[in-house]
């Protein structure tokens, strides 16, 4: 892991890094030796240092002591797209323009993606080495690559969802998070059809879950929604 550049701003250190193709950021609290380590993965279309991103993290770390990671996804950010990439992108952004379904093609994208970005993850955890217990923070694209993520990586002990919609894959790889978790939906999703994402909290197979329902659209998740998700990592990774 080859670190970039070092800056600190209230509190917190921001460290832009890379590891072999993978390009990321390492947020810490100054003071102290981090308390636990929250992986954040970013939506559709945004990247490791997209606002909300950085806003998450620095809260993880100024307000609970926590470490806070963020990668670039596949194809998102400084990683290029490779011809795949592009085909689907395209055709699915021509179906949502009225040119057919355009949720098989997501799903599509998503399972692509998913294939790297795990085993991407996985490799960042190593090269961080022992930070505490971990946790994983992740809505829509977030929430599709890192369902899997949580599955398969058994150092990830409570995982924050939503805004994402089952499909044969993602239903097949829900079936193995075993972790607490708490799932966000947007009741009138323009994006995610209500039945699939309350049927992809129903494919989780954890023990503890909880559903959080909002009023409004994909974006318009509630502020206090971040608070709950911190006192739930609290909870959870102590």
């Amino acid at each position: 892991m080859r670190f970039i550049s070092q800056t600190s701003t209230d509190g917190v250190t921001e460290r832009p890094f890379t590891l072999g193709e993978i390009p990321g950021v390492l947020w810490t609290p100054d003071e102290a030796e981090p308390r636990a380590l929250i992986l954040i993965g970013h939506g559709g279309g945004q990247h490791k240092q997209a606002p909300g991103v950085v806003a998450r993290a620095i809260r993880l770390a100024a307000e609970c002591g926590y470490a806070a990671a963020a990668i670039d996804a596949p194809a998102h950010g400084d990683r290029p797209k490779s011809a795949e990439h592009e085909r689907i992108i395209t055709e699915m952004r021509a179906r949502m323009a009225g040119a057919g379904d355009p949720l098989p093609l997501l799903a599509e994208l998503h399972t692509l993606l998913a294939a790297q970005t795990v085993p991407e993850w996985r490799t960042v955890l190593d090269a961080l080495g022992d930070v505490g217990p971990v946790g994983y923070w992740g809505m829509s694209l977030g929430c599709a690559l890192g369902i899997p993520l949580v599955a398969a990586e058994p150092r990830v002990r409570a995982a924050v969802l939503g805004l994402s919609g089952t499909s044969p894959a993602s239903a097949e790889a829900a079936a193995g998070v075993a972790v607490p978790v708490r799932f966000l939906v947007q009741w009138d999703d323009e994006r995610v059809p209500r039945e699939d994402a309350l049927a992809l909290f129903d494919a989780l197979a954890s023990s503890e879950k909880t559903l959080h329902a909002n009023p409004g659209k994909h974006g318009d998740v509630p502020a206090f929604e971040a608070d709950s998700a911190l006192r739930f990592f609290a909870r959870h990774l102590c």
